[in-house]
């Protein structure tokens, strides 16, 4: 799939082209020549860039609604009785040597054990029913994402400068789905997270072991969303905006809330299946209550507002606050190591590859299961090729049927209430209420203390689902690359992969009670843990594109104008983060 020969994805990328050039035109006839030195007019187009892939795939879409489709998809087959798939014309040169592998037992690949070679498990046909019962890690990875970005974040931003910044959100949104995909892409062929995939390169697994799990600590290391959301339980505790005085109260729900996420994932036959019903849950109730608010209290013209808002692309106030925008526009969408985390869970969800190497149980109800160190890979037969259409079918119905739109709701409908109820310029400063000020506002427009209750519980629920999905990142994702990069780990307690994962756990849990007795101020937590997400994207993109290159057979690689979009969203975080660096050793030379 290397070579554009999908006739609707050559015209998709002619539209998205063609929107990306109107862009530039457009800003450049408004602002004159002279914007050309502004380094902002360069950011901007990073916003009509989102705008072209989302008109070029509803094009996309559009074609193949209408029949537009390969000439390697319309290919007839014939199936013979012994259920050997021959293609009605000869195989090409690419798939004659690619098929010849059926016929060993491993192939060699980097630095790792050789991965075993199996067929692609066949996928049920795709239709709405089996897209609901096999979509999930979307619902997870939104749940985990939804509590910072979207409901501190963006609000935060978005009182602050008027919702002219909402357009970093369009953008980030976009940038990480694509980005996502080349994740997916390794673990539906392999049944390997993209963490493994890492590990196979130079210079060994032990190294990328230790330099992802240093990543994955520098941004969720800090329970930063269990401490906010215990200023929302404070708040409904003491029934008024906490401030300094109540730091003991805050610390103490911090710690319960934080330990009870280590409990939930101890339980179940399944932590990926755990997770994916809390989540679910999680993420139906808080986008109910937000849409009936939304709906029932905003004006016509706050939505306008709201909508130019994600389309004013390339507008930067004057004083930007780098710490926050660049937090804002790392979790705007998940953020750095939640993004990879992602292939963990199609693993678990046993999608793809997935299907044929075990998953991580829970330590109770869980039984014993055997977690295979390294991946299968299959054949590129035409029948696995033809399955493999149908897993991508379902991949691209969980991230864009689940993660966009919930991403964009989560963070579109606080946005509408920001604007809505809060003065515009109020800033965000107490540390100690960061999950109350939309509380404050949204209940001056209620004569009884109901909408102050309702809205502190839901934001605490926000805020505790990605405590919840934090808790279960880190340690699936350090679990994972030593258990494929030690043969003394997998030996350890019999090879049960459950000790594994809880010891890394109760490591996590360790720590994060020391940060959270040592009272540091909950939203520098968020700041911090944010604007390394966006650093850690700069890794994570190249790392993925070297990866998917030197392993992934041609056929199965991202096109180029796929892997040119992941090169620019690794610019547009790393900018980001540049940005806001200063002020994140200023913050750690003032204590917090």
């Amino acid at each position: 799939m290397d070579k554009v020969r999908d006739p609707a994805t050559k015209y998709a990328i002619y539209v998205a082209t063609a929107v990306l050039v109107l862009g530039f035109i457009i800003t450049l006839v408004r602002n004159g020549i002279q914007i050309l030195a502004d380094a902002t007019f360069w950011l901007g187009l990073y916003g009509w860039l989102a705008a072209g892939i989302v008109v070029g795939y509803l094009v996309y879409l559009g074609l193949r609604i209408l029949g537009w489709r390969s000439s390697e998809e319309a290919e007839p087959n014939v199936v013979d009785t012994s259920g050997v798939i021959y293609r009605a014309i000869a195989p090409t040169a690419t798939e004659r040597g690619t098929e010849a592998i059926a016929t060993r037992s491993k192939i060699s690949a980097g630095e790792l054990p050789p991965w075993e070679v199996a067929d692609l498990p066949a996928p049920p046909p795709f239709s709405f029913n089996n897209a609901i019962a096999l979509i999930g890690p979307g619902a997870i990875l939104l749940g985990t994402s939804i509590g910072s970005g979207e409901w501190l974040l963006g609000p935060a931003v978005t009182a602050q400068y008027g919702g002219f910044m909402l357009w970093i959100a369009t953008t980030s949104i976009i940038l990480q789905v694509l980005m996502n995909m080349e994740f997916i892409r390794y673990t539906l062929y392999t049944g390997e997270p993209i963490y493994t995939g890492f590990m196979r390169t130079k210079p060994g697994p032990r190294f990328w072991a230790i330099f992802y799990s240093v990543l994955a600590f520098l941004q969720l290391g800090w329970p930063g969303w269990a401490s906010s959301a215990a200023t929302a339980l404070t708040a409904m505790f003491v029934g008024d905006i906490p401030g300094p005085e109540h730091a003991e109260t805050i610390k103490a729900f911090g710690l319960f809330w934080f330990l009870s996420t280590v409990a939930i994932v101890a339980f179940g036959a399944k932590i990926e299946r755990t997770m994916e019903v809390v989540q679910w849950f999680f993420v139906g109730a808080i986008l109910l209550f937000l849409v009936v608010i939304a709906l029932g209290f905003t004006a016509p013209e706050t939505w306008g507002r709201a909508a130019m808002g994600f389309l004013r692309f390339g507008t930067i106030p004057p004083n930007v606050d780098w710490l926050k925008v660049g937090g804002f526009a790392a979790f705007a969408g998940a953020g750095g190591v939640l993004n990879g985390t992602l292939s963990n869970w199609f693993r678990d969800k046993g999608l793809g590859m997935g299907g044929v190497v075990g998953y991580i149980p829970a330590l109770i109800g869980g039984r014993r299961m055997s977690l295979t160190p390294t991946g299968k890979v299959f054949p590129l037969t035409t029948e696995n090729k033809k399955r493999w259409r149908e897993w991508w079918k379902y991949a691209i119905t969980d991230q864009y049927g689940v993660w966009v739109l919930g991403c964009f709701l989560g963070m579109g409908l606080p946005a509408l209430l920001t604007l809505q109820f809060i003065p515009p310029g109020t800033r965000f400063d107490n540390q100690f209420a960061i999950a109350v000020y939309q509380a404050q506002y949204l209940s001056r427009e209620d004569t009884t203390s109901i909408m102050w209750f309702i809205t502190l519980l839901v934001g605490f629920w926000i805020l505790y689902s990605t405590q919840l999905g934090i808790t279960d990142v880190f340690a699936r994702m350090v679990t994972d690359m030593v258990w494929s990069g030690s043969s003394h780990i997998r030996a350890w307690r019999g090879g049960d992969i459950r000790f594994v994962y809880y010891s890394i756990l109760s490591l996590f849990t360790l720590w994060g009670v020391f940060i959270l007795l040592s009272g540091i101020k909950p939203f520098f937590l968020i700041l911090l843990s944010a604007n390394i997400a966006g650093l850690n994207f700069v890794f994570l993109g190249l790392h993925a594109l070297y990866v998917n290159r030197k392993f992934l057979p041609a056929e199965l690689r991202s096109p180029l104008w796929r892997e040119a979009i992941v090169l620019l969203s690794v610019v547009f975080f790393g900018f980001f983060f540049c940005q806001a660096l200063p002020s994140i050793i200023g913050q750690f030379t003032q204590g917090g």
